[in-house]
């Protein structure tokens, strides 16, 4: 939290008994820095595994840094668990664990519980975050120093790890989104930044510079006092100011602070989520972004149409390795239906 304290020269010299006025900017803080997850794109043995090349904790918090990439997670997970099949050894909840990790962290592991025949009883997905990949071929590892099990190896050759493709290693996978990271942080901070500008007051900030002499001290404490009561909650209220015989211009005010667009934050909004949604390749019109012109953003069955073609159905593709691992079909999808087929409900 950032505290700066404000209080005049002349005051500080006429009156030691005044209190600095002090404001903060709140609470509100960014869900992560993209240096830090930038600053050491590495993969490194650490003992009996590899360290990914970013920190996938970190990663993991970037789900909630812009609605707008989280509406696009979550639109392609909900497509995928809608035309998913479930099997005896894969449920519904467990798919839509292991769909979102392959999406936003672009890694995704199951752990295949065995039967006393050795086959597949049942896949667990693992979170992406504390699952490393071995450096002994086969060989996984659970790392949470933060849980009770800190450090957990799986069983040899029980994990199957989906990744998606990184030009610069292939131990582990890293989202596709990634290029949009800073577009996201930047709408975080841009948020942030309007969230602190009104809880700290400043869109009511102004210099109250008064040359007449006020009739008392207790008159100059009421008017310090409501002052700063318009803070807050209780900002934008109207100031009533006595003072017989005083001159024109005794009293100025003299703003030092404006809320309108000076930092551009509608451009910013709007710019970031465009890089968001190009990352994604999402239409706007499936997450709900609000058009800005008449024209719209035009019919919502076409765009989901060349959507679930272009984006979905590769994915699902992808998924299907999962069978040629387990040697035998356990992920399963239906037939897609044009969404101009269908009858409105």
């Amino acid at each position: 939290m950032t505290e700066q304290t404000a209080i005049t020269a002349d005051q500080t010299a006429n009156n030691s008994d005044v209190s600095p006025m002090v404001f903060s900017f709140g609470d509100p803080q960014s869900v992560i820095d993209g240096r830090d997850l930038f600053g050491y794109y590495q993969v490194i043995k650490n003992g009996d595994w590899y360290e990914p090349p970013m920190p996938m904790v970190h990663l993991a918090q970037t789900l909630n840094a812009s609605p707008h990439h989280r509406s696009c997670i979550a639109l392609k997970v909900n497509l995928l668990v809608k035309h998913f099949v479930p099997s005896p050894q894969l449920s519904r909840a467990e798919f839509r664990k292991w769909a979102q990790g392959y999406l936003h962290m672009g890694n995704a592991y199951f752990q295949a519980i065995s039967n006393m025949r050795g086959g597949i009883l049942q896949l667990r997905a693992s979170p992406a975050a504390y699952t490393r990949v071995g450096v002994k071929p086969g060989s996984y590892f659970y790392v949470n120093h933060g849980s009770d099990l800190a450090e957990y190896e799986f069983p040899a050759h029980s994990v199957f790890h989906l990744a998606q493709p990184d030009e610069l290693q292939e131990i582990y996978g890293v989202p596709e989104w990634i290029a949009a990271l800073q577009s996201m942080l930047l709408n975080e901070n841009a948020t942030l930044f309007r969230r602190r500008y009104y809880k700290n007051g400043a869109h009511a900030g102004f210099v109250f510079h008064i040359t007449d002499p006020i009739a008392d001290t207790k008159t100059e404490e009421h008017l310090r006092e409501a002052f700063k009561s318009s803070k807050g909650v209780g900002n934008f209220k109207n100031l009533f100011l006595y003072m017989p015989g005083g001159k024109k211009d005794g009293v100025q005010v003299i703003p030092i602070a404006d809320v309108r667009a000076q930092d551009e934050f509608s451009n910013i909004k709007n710019v970031t989520r465009d890089d968001v949604l190009t990352a994604h390749r999402t239409p706007p019109q499936l997450i709900g972004v609000v058009p800005q012109n008449n024209g719209g953003f035009g019919d919502a069955a076409t765009a989901m149409d060349t959507f679930f073609s272009n984006e979905v159905e590769p994915i699902m593709q992808q998924m299907l390795d999962l069978n040629d691992w387990a040697g035998s079909e356990i992920i399963r999808f239906t037939d897609y239906a044009s969404a101009k087929a269908q009858p409105a409900a």
